[in-house]
């Protein structure tokens, strides 16, 4: 306003000063046209800043509808669809959009940006029920394979003791495959929520939760155990935790080669049990150490869109984070990777006085007594000895003692493990 009075002031005064010098007869004339310059010049000085205004406007609304545009696709969409994940219906998830585009006025007043994120929020509900029958679908295929694993798994280890050294050879390598396929559908369970394993009623020494792990991978025979360690895992966890050391270790041999040992060492620490997987691989890239990581971090959720056909870090990173284990990798001294497995000492108790000597006693028959499952130098998976029975294999009173402990209890669970002796591993060795 303050230019446009300027410009009046100066073209009036141009105006008057040039009507005084001309004569009388050319100045109405000069008025006329001098009367018409300004009012053109006001009329166009006017327009200008109502464009200018018009303008400002403009601009104002665009960076209105920035912040309203980031706001929906920061806070409203990604809030809808944690709500749709959590299980909220779209009706619910509906009813909150609207209260958080309300809390500013410049999204309340946006009916289009609402229309987007009914839409989204409807596209969203849909693709989110059919992700959890699918992965309902999943979870009961999954459950009815590991009822089948279990059934198949007890009948075979019956069928162990009936029958002789001629059938021994092959029962043990079907118990041996029946529990892999018994760990890939525990897997299935872990990433789509379901129900995995046994939750044993009592502590299970760090041991058979090792030997565990072992005979549920296919090369268990490169496997080392270096352990020395007494502690046990809390019964609620050992399942997951030997389903976890499983899939380390056979992502170990997996990507090592088939000549090199895989090396297994434990420590018991103040902070928990740590357990060492180490191989002499090829190691990782920076980029796969860097997703090796992401799928194990405890405080990253679950993505399937990213698993790929790779899911054994997947399914430790959900063990992790239901249990609190941290998996930490770097490299080996062997060459290789060393996957590191912290076991939380609330996690960590000691064994039962009663299993104690059951435990001690069981290694001393193996180092001393000829073991009906030792391997022979031409076989792939263990037999009994030409000429040795079950009856007769251990002496009478260590059989007695170990009769005494029912097969449903946790060593039993852990048989299968059997086959995975190799001849030159002890059941527990010095590092």
């Amino acid at each position: 306003m303050l230019a446009l009075a300027c410009s009046v002031v100066v073209t009036v005064g141009l105006w008057l000063l040039s009507s005084l010098e001309v004569a009388a007869a050319q100045r109405f004339p000069v008025l006329l046209a001098g009367a018409v310059a300004t009012l053109s010049l006001c009329v166009a000085v006017a327009l200008v800043f109502q464009r200018t205004g018009q303008l400002q406007q403009v601009k104002r609304e665009a960076e209105s509808r920035e912040t309203g545009l980031t706001r929906l696709a920061d806070e409203i969409l990604p809030e809808c669809a944690s709500q749709l994940r959590e299980g909220g219906s779209s009706r619910a998830v509906s009813t909150i959009m609207d209260e958080l585009s309300q809390r500013t006025n410049e999204f309340a007043s946006q009916a289009v940006d609402q229309h987007i994120v009914r839409r989204f929020v409807k596209e969203l509900d849909v693709s989110e029920r059919r992700r959890e029958v699918a992965m309902s679908a999943c979870a009961t295929a999954a459950g009815r394979v590991q009822a089948m694993a279990v059934t198949m798994l007890a009948d075979l280890r019956e069928m162990e003791y009936r029958h002789d050294e001629r059938v021994l050879g092959d029962l043990l390598k079907l118990d041996h495959c029946t529990a892999q396929a018994g760990r890939l559908a525990d897997s299935i369970a872990v990433l789509t929520g379901a129900r995995t394993g046994r939750r044993w009623n009592k502590p299970i020494i760090m041991e058979s939760v090792l030997r565990g792990a072992m005979g549920r991978i296919g090369a268990y025979r490169r496997v080392r155990l270096h352990s020395t360690c007494t502690a046990a895992v809390a019964g609620y966890a050992a399942e997951d935790v030997m389903h976890a050391l499983a899939e380390l270790m056979d992502n170990a041999t997996r990507f090592s080669k088939p000549e090199e040992d895989v090396h297994v060492h434990v420590e018991h620490l103040d902070t928990g049990l740590v357990v060492r997987v180490e191989d002499a691989g090829l190691g990782m890239t920076p980029q796969v150490l860097r997703r090796a990581e992401r799928a194990v971090a405890i405080d990253e959720p679950l993505d399937l869109a990213t698993l790929g056909t790779r899911i054994g870090l997947a399914v430790v990173g959900c063990l992790a984070r239901k249990h609190g284990l941290r998996v930490r990798f770097r490299a080996s001294p062997r060459g290789g990777v060393s996957a590191v497995l912290r076991i939380p000492a609330a996690l960590v108790t000691q064994p039962r006085p009663e299993d104690e000597p059951t435990l001690r006693h069981r290694i001393a028959v193996d180092d001393h007594t000829p073991s009906s499952t030792a391997p022979s130098s031409t076989a792939r998976l263990p037999k009994r000895r030409r000429g040795q029975t079950l009856g007769s294999s251990p002496p009478p009173r260590a059989r007695h003692r170990l009769d005494t402990k029912p097969r449903a209890d946790a060593g039993a669970s852990f048989s299968a493990f059997r086959a995975a002796v190799r001849p030159d591993t002890p059941p527990t060795t010095a590092d």
